[in-house]
């Protein structure tokens, strides 16, 4: 039997979940992970879309993780600006093997000063403010420095996490894990800026807009100016 391999997703409320859920499904696959899912408290957390999550641990109680992976999504500022949370992600990446993120969870990671002089990505909309916070904005859907893995916007979270298995375990168990969950996708093609079509970048601009976005980068770099200035 392999030795465990302990990984802790952090779900806030209105995340994405599929920034979590992607990477749980590909990862649960692997020999030895034990999946852990850290809450504040117990209580039950609430996504972007109403779907609703249950913590199996505390943050006071959680062990320490060989990974840490924090998903991204419209709740990310109230992390970006808490405290104990960033403490928390601070302490558990002194021992982890593996810090990771997908989509806007690298700007936890960089708010937490994780990520600083180091290479990572998110979602395309947000990916440039990680230099904000001292860290290297990478236009790729996988990004790897060191111990650092950050996943780019929603889906890249399942390539993640492959990505994970095959680093840690090689590409025949990446592979028996993709066959079974039969991910062979077939996309429409335009899933990034660099391949859509014009109308269809504005459109989806337009559409990110409606949920407040230009508000966000504000916040995004009032918090960055503060942690410059000192604050922690």
């Amino acid at each position: 039997m392999p030795d465990a391999f302990h990984i802790g997703f952090l779900p806030y409320a209105d995340m994405t979940q599929l920034d979590m859920t992607g990477p749980v499904q590909v990862l649960g696959g692997m020999p030895g992970a034990r999946l852990h899912f850290i809450g504040r408290d117990m209580s039950p957390i609430v996504d972007d879309l109403g779907l609703g999550f249950s913590p199996t641990v505390t943050m006071a109680d959680c062990p320490p993780l060989d990974m840490i992976c924090v998903p991204g999504g419209f709740g990310c500022i109230a992390l970006m600006r808490d405290e104990d949370v960033l403490s928390w992600l601070r302490k558990q990446a002194e021992s982890a093997k593996f810090i990771t993120s997908v989509c806007t969870g690298s700007l936890i990671l960089a708010a937490a000063g994780l990520l600083q002089g180091r290479r990572a990505t998110s979602h395309w909309a947000w990916r440039d403010q990680l230099a904000l916070f001292g860290a290297i904005p990478v236009e790729e859907r996988v990004v790897e420095d060191g111990r650092f893995i950050t996943g780019g916007g929603v889906t890249a979270g399942i390539d993640f996490g492959f990505r994970i298995i095959e680093r840690l375990h090689g590409r025949d168990v990446a592979e028996v894990v993709q066959l079974a969950l039969e991910y062979d996708p077939a996309p429409l093609g335009g899933g990034t800026p660099v391949t859509a079509r014009p109308e269809i970048y504005h459109m989806a601009e337009a559409a990110m807009g409606v949920r407040g976005q230009a508000d966000r980068l504000a916040e995004i770099r009032e918090i960055a100016a503060a942690r410059q200035g000192g604050a922690r």
